[in-house]
């Protein structure tokens, strides 16, 4: 599950954010924005999505269902000359991650998660560091709900 550490540069991302929680989920409307609309982005590095969320990191040692955060919904671009009308523009800073592989449904990411921060986390030489979380949605992401899928969940460390 654990792949490695990496100190990631700097990117240029654009797309679509809402407010949600795990209660109340939006992630399904905003990435049924973005997909329809992603033909439209001329500059992108890569085919990759982002997947990412920003949480009030003093709230996040008491995370809960109800706990509201910011999710995204991306793609990196070379700059921001060509960003459509509409779209949002983010800059996701440089820092260190920790990069795990999560295989399966969403169903069962909490399993993932689990593992992430109450087991390698705290066993860890590293904190977590008040950054962006996110997932890439790279060639072996196969849709939320393919037990096959495959995607890289990228953790802020220091």
């Amino acid at each position: 599950m654990f792949l490695r550490t990496e100190l990631m540069a700097s990117k240029k991302l654009i797309g679509f954010s809402t407010e949600t929680s795990l209660a109340n989920d939006q992630t399904a409307v905003i990435w049924k924005k973005f997909m329809p609309r992603l033909k439209e982005v001329k500059n992108a590095i890569s085919a990759d999505l982002f997947s990412l969320q920003i949480y009030d990191f003093q709230k996040f040692q008491k995370f809960t269902p109800q706990t509201i955060f910011k999710k995204h919904a991306l793609i990196e671009v070379r700059n921001f000359d060509l960003t459509p009308d509409g779209f949002e523009e983010f800059v996701l800073q440089s820092g260190k991650y920790a990069v795990f592989l999560h295989k399966g449904t969403s169903a069962d990411f909490p399993k993932t998660a689990q593992y992430i921060y109450a087991e390698w986390l705290p066993n860890s030489d590293y904190e977590l560091d008040d950054r962006p979380h996110f997932e890439v949605l790279g060639d072996n992401y196969k849709g939320h709900e393919d037990p096959e899928n495959e995607e890289e969940v990228w953790i802020p460390i220091k």
